[in-house]
């Protein structure tokens, strides 16, 4: 830890901090202490979240030891209690103190996702400092209440909440009050999935737990469109008086404040609000007995607002004509089709007040909303939409904004809308409201949306600032241009920055490419960008730059369109078999699962040792650009093919362009605006940045940019780029003097920094499997909280040479290739065999090299972009496309016949090839590391939890015997009895071998004629198709399994689900398995057990399947399973095996299935035994 002194602040950092950190700390601390707004850019792989983090929890606990400091000096009045420093040198250096511990501002550290957030978290636990924090998240990813969850629509999950909070019926949300206080969490930092895991653990509502703990919280960690959104703000109830607000990753903050305050009313939300109004107006009706009752009524019933949803039927008669008069207004403009109808902000008065909405009549219909809204969420029954209801609701909060007198509500009219656009146009999408009989609705068949559009994120930023805050910090790495960034806010920014890099002049290099290989002009210009000349000579150039640059190549193209378009080119003109040749081809896709799984591909094939890497395929503002660390060779080079200018004919870039040349024109001369033009390109550049942010991402990491369009050669554009990058970019006068720099620069990058030949790469480690390790549906939405973080490898670069290696046998290969001489002697056991008996450097090790990396070829060549691979292949690539063996019952395993020439180690690596074309990747790693932890601690409980895995099919059972081979004798009648007990079936366990030597020559030389049947080779099968000395667990038969009398564990399986299904229902019957699914994963006995139970204790016929679940139990839980069932039921015994023994026969009724004591009861226990159960496991 090393302490350095910034402006009179103490700042614990780490590590020594760099000049540009110190720089960067700095003026955070500038901006705290002068209370004054600063922009700060700072490139990505400087620390800066790690010194923003430190910067303002130093200045904090400076300011705590100030009020400490005048409390004392109040007791001692003029003496000084140090001698050596005066008790004025603990206050701040400013000379301003807070007057109390509850005048110390809270810092609100506001990021774009809660991806980034638990980033940021992770950061702050590396730091010395240990504030109170909360993180602030919505019911959809919080709440665990399962009757909540199901729900489909977030509002109606919003307004079910409220009424179970209100009617204290969610069990969750009434111990909230009792968990706020535990130290426990009082003490931790959690974030959201910390939240949601404390919160099963505990029976606590995580939502209003961390509400509860914002009070207390001295940094509360927020989505930062919660501060921005004022609706949103006013939900949680953020006190931003005072407060210090931080905005990271800001570069998004004006599209997020832009949006916050904008909407779209089509006429669907306005036709599904009227039919909702219209049910409860038929609802209410029939109850009264007066169907008609809505017919007279004019005057408002405010009286009749009240809770319970008692409304006046002339009240919601009301409402839905002001819905139908608004429907009328909208669509009673003739708009082009083509463009639409543009008109000033203000005149979205002049358009609600034709359907009788002013400021007169806002809160009482917003209160009408509400209360209809709140009555129809609550309903049981067929789900009914009522986003209408609260779109409407919103808008009218939004436009009315403020409670201005009748003299100033002009005026506050022209304050509320001077940054807006009304624009009404017809509607695209096909929701539109069939035509109805029902004189209450319109006979419109096409309606019109309205749109009501901010083109100023100055409009929320200046909100926020009149909030009270202290002071507003933005920081990024990509937010230069800064004088147009800090233009558009609208505020003052006294304090800038534009930070330096931490690397060094050969860690980048930057290349501006104006033609390509053939000497065309490259451009992406609107004009050009489909030329077929400038979309062949992209691609020549791609394919040249693929063979230069080492590992993974990122190309970035300025939309979907536009690469859709070129790689169809490319293909048809064979650019993309030159390129999938050479780095195999991944192509960004819209969908979010089929991304992970694309990403997936790429590293895995940059990933792999005997490839030259992968090449990624992704637009400039998508997923890959925005959000993924492309860290060391998963990016080590960046293509740029064009500028990213936003679509020139979509309505609102069009608007946006002439809102900022109207503000321009008017020269207000305390504000400046940018021009259309100015801002049009300064969006391209900033999405230009931001992509190229992707290729250094930490201090020893290198690589190249390469600018392919020829307007990067201007002096206007290349201002632009970042302030740290623009000393670095380089012309050439041709492509081959290009191809020639960037060619030394990577020898040279390699020869300095030779990351790859000291540590293997490795993609995200489980990264497919984060998004379905949800424990259960409640933690999902934390869990995607986790997804992006899988893709941070620089993050994990400190672990990879602690880690156990993660790529099977590719990897051991690796580790081992270096022994020397010694490595090529004969191995001492299967274990040593499993290490060392693949390093033989021969024609056979390099074909188990490349099964090693069997999956990644697999996923790569599925994913490649050409839709028919070349039947001319290489040979590796033909090894690369083995197609996936999956072991099925009752067929014998296909063995090299060569296996029993190689002795022991041969063999285990005959098998170890078996399994890996029978496994996923994942379980082949988990299976290869067990078998290393056992070899170095000796503890087969431990390789028992994690082959178990090889035990949930009936398929891997072969597996599981055969790891039988890997066991030390000793341990070997353990494994045995397990595998017994797990598959229903042994694995020949022969005590001989395990004696002694002394002890096994004692042992008689003749035994039984049918043991020695029993261990004979199967007919027509030679000698060599058995191991370790012929036992039939090893056999071919013994590998392929066998069944045991007609009740195997397929059918015990089989017939338990079957049982689960009929008894608890479909969806009580998801949520066991999500659980089981969860416990495979996190090994948590607690969350299976109090799951379990719960299901299966509702009614008394079902206890027996609470038996009968032991078989999903791990043999290291069996025991503590076993006193659970004896708490519950007074069994005197369940065995472990009694499952398996009972195969697929349904269970008895409990008497006749327990002991006798409990076959006198009628049933095995009560239900306050089994609260008094649950209680415990709470406790």
């Amino acid at each position: 830890m090393t302490s350095l002194q910034l402006h009179g602040v103490t700042v614990n950092f780490p590590f020594p901090p760099y000049d540009c950190q110190k720089e960067y700390m700095s003026k955070v601390i500038e901006c705290l202490q002068k209370s004054v707004n600063g922009v700060l850019e700072s490139p990505t792989g400087t620390g800066k979240t790690l010194c923003l983090l430190c910067a303002t929890l130093a200045w904090r606990e400076n300011l705590k030891d100030a009020v400490s400091a005048q409390k004392i000096a109040a007791r001692l009045g003029d003496q000084e209690m140090f001698q050596n420093r005066p008790l004025s040198s603990w206050g701040p250096a400013d000379g301003t103190a807070a007057s109390g511990y509850a005048d110390v501002p809270k810092i609100i550290y506001a990021s774009r996702t809660h991806s980034q957030l638990a980033q940021v978290i992770g950061e702050l636990k590396n730091t010395c400092y240990r504030p109170k924090v909360s993180v602030l998240g919505s019911r959809e990813q919080l709440c665990i209440n399962p009757e909540v969850t199901r729900q489909e629509s977030n509002h109606v999950k919003v307004h079910m909440c409220r009424k179970k909070v209100s009617t204290r019926s969610c069990v969750f949300y009434n111990n909230t009050e009792e968990q706020s206080t535990d130290r426990e969490l009082v003490t931790s930092i959690l974030d959201v999935e910390d939240l949601v895991q404390y919160g099963n653990k505990h029976r606590v509502c995580p939502y209003y737990l961390s509400r509860s703990m914002k009070q207390q919280a001295d940094v509360i960690f927020t989505p930062y469109n919660y501060l921005l959104d004022p609706k949103t703000r006013r939900a949680h109830n953020i006190e931003l008086s005072g407060a210090v607000v931080v905005f990271d990753e800001a570069h998004n903050v004006e599209k997020t404040c832009e949006e916050s305050t904008s909407f779209d009313l089509t006429p669907y939300d306005v036709a599904s609000a009227i039919g909702a109004v219209d049910r409860m107006l038929r609802e209410q009706a029939e109850e009264s007995g007066r169907p008609d009752a809505g017919a007279g009524a004019d005057a408002w019933d405010l009286d009749s607002l009240q809770p319970g949803l008692k409304m006046e039927l002339a009240t919601i008669a009301k409402i839905k004509q002001i819905l139908l008069d608004l429907e009328a207004a909208i669509d009673s403009y003739e708009v082009p089709s083509d463009r639409g109808l543009t008109r000033p902000g203000i005149f979205i008065y002049e358009l609600l007040e034709r359907a009788h909405l002013t400021y007169h009549t806002k809160t009482p219909v917003c209160e009408a909303l509400d209360q209809i809204s709140a009555y129809l969420a609550g309903k049981p029954g067929i789900f009914l939409n009522t986003n209408g209801l609260q779109k409407l609701s919103d808008l009218i909060q939004l436009v009315f904004g403020g409670e201005p007198s009748e003299k100033d509500r002009q005026q506050q009219m022209q304050l509320n809308t001077v940054h807006f656009k009304v624009h009404i146009h017809q509607e695209s999408g096909s929701h539109r409201r069939k035509q109805s009989s029902d004189v209450w609705t319109s006979s419109k068949k096409q309606g019109n949306t309205l749109s009501y559009w901010c083109f100023s994120p100055g409009f929320s930023m200046r909100d926020l600032e009149r909030q009270g805050v202290r002071c507003i910090v933005l920081t990024s790495g990509t937010l230069a241009p800064l004088s147009s960034f800090t233009s558009e806010m609208r505020l003052d920014f006294p304090v800038t920055l534009e930070n330096g890099h931490v690397i060094q002049r050969d860690q980048i290099f930057v290349g501006v490419v104006d033609r390509g290989p053939d000497g065309v002009n490259l451009s992406s210009a609107f004009d050009r960008r489909f030329v077929p000349e400038n979309m062949a000579s992209l691609g020549n150039t791609v394919a040249n730059l693929s063979r230069v640059v080492p590992r993974g190549l990122l190309v970035f193209f300025p939309s979907f369109p536009l690469m859709e378009k070129t790689l169809d080119f490319w293909r048809a003109k064979g650019h993309a078999d030159r390129i999938d040749n050479v780095k195999p081809m991944f192509v960004e896709t819209k969908g979010k699962g089929a991304f992970t799984e694309v990403i997936d591909g790429y590293y895995s094939k940059v990933n792999d040792p005997v490839s030259r890497g992968g090449s990624f395929f992704a637009v400039c503002r998508g997923k890959a650009s925005e959000g993924l660390d492309f860290a060391d060779g998963f990016g080590r080079g960046v293509v740029i093919t064009g500028l990213p200018f936003p679509p020139k004919m979509d309505p609102r870039v069009i608007l946006k362009m002439q809102f900022l040349d109207e503000m321009n024109s008017k020269k207000t001369p305390e504000m400046k605006y940018l021009s259309g033009q100015q801002w049009y390109r300064q969006q391209a550049f900033r999405a230009v940045n931001q992509a190229i942010g992707r290729v250094i991402r930490h201090k020893e990491d290198y690589g190249a940019i390469f600018l392919c369009d020829e307007r990067f050669k201007g002096l206007d554009a290349r201002k632009q780029l970042p302030s740290w990058l623009r000393p670095h970019v380089r012309l050439h006068d041709s492509f081959g003097n290009l191809v020639r720099d960037v060619s030394q620069f990577f020898r040279v990058a390699q020869k300095l920094r030779p990351v790859e030949d000291k540590k293997r790469l490795r993609p995200a480690d489980a990264q497919s499997s984060s998004i379905a390790s949800c424990s259960s549906a409640q933690s999902c939405p934390a869990q995607k909280a986790t997804v992006l973080d899988a893709h941070l490898p620089s993050l994990k670069r400190r672990r990879l040479e602690e880690d156990a290696p993660a790529n099977g046998m590719s990897r051991i290969c690796i580790e081992y290739e270096g022994e020397g001489p010694d490595s090529r002697r004969r191995p001492a056991s299967l274990l040593d065999a499993l290490e060392r008996g693949d390093h033989c450097r021969g024609e056979e090790e390099e074909e188990e090299e490349e099964a090693a990396a069997v999956a990644g070829e697999e996923k790569a060549n599925r994913l490649s972009t050409r839709p028919l691979q070349c039947d001319k292949r290489t040979d590796d690539d033909l090894r690369g496309c083995k197609r996936k063996i999956r072991l099925l019952h009752g067929r014998k395993m296909s063995r090299p016949e060569e296996a029993p020439e190689e002795g022991r180690g041969g063999r285990a690596k005959a098998f170890l090839q078996e399994m890996k074309k029978s496994l996923s990747q994942v379980n082949f790693d988990l299976v290869v590391q067990a078998l290393q932890k056992y070899k170095k601690a000796d503890s087969v409980d431990a390789l028992l939890s994690e082959v178990a895995v090889l035990s949930q099919d009936v398929h891997t059972h072969s597996l599981l015997r055969g790891i039988y081979q890997f066991v030390r004798a000793h341990h070997r009648k353990t494994f045995d009895e397990a595998c017994r007990r797990l598959t229903g079936q042994g694995c020949g366990y022969n005590p001989a071998p395990s004696l002694a030597k002394d002890e096994s020559k004692a042992l008689p030389l003749q035994s039984d004629k049918g043991a020695a049947e029993a261990l004979k080779p199967p007919r027509g099968a030679s000698s060599s198709s058995q191991l370790n000395g012929g036992g039939r667990h090893l056999s071919q038969d013994g590998l392929r399994g066998r069944q045991t009398g007609s009740a195997s564990k397929t059918d015990a399986h089989s017939a338990f689900l079957a049982d689960v299904k009929k008894a608890l229902g479909p969806e009580k019957s998801a949520r066991l398995f999500r659980t089981v699914c969860g416990y495979k994963k996190t090994d948590d006995y607690d969350a299976l057990v109090a799951t379990v139970v719960s299901l299966f204790t509702e009614r008394d016929e079902d206890f027996g399947l609470l038996l009968r679940f032991g078989m999903f139990v791990r043999p290291h839980h069996k025991t503590q399973y076993k006193r659970t069932l004896d708490a519950l039921a007074g069994l005197a015994d369940c065995g472990h095996d009694a499952p398996a023994a009972r195969g697929g026969q349904q269970a008895k009724a409990p008497s006749s299935s327990s002991s006798s004591s409990s076959s006198s009861s009628p049933t095995l226990m009560t239900q306050s035994k089994i609260s008094s159960f649950l209680s415990s496991q709470r406790e």
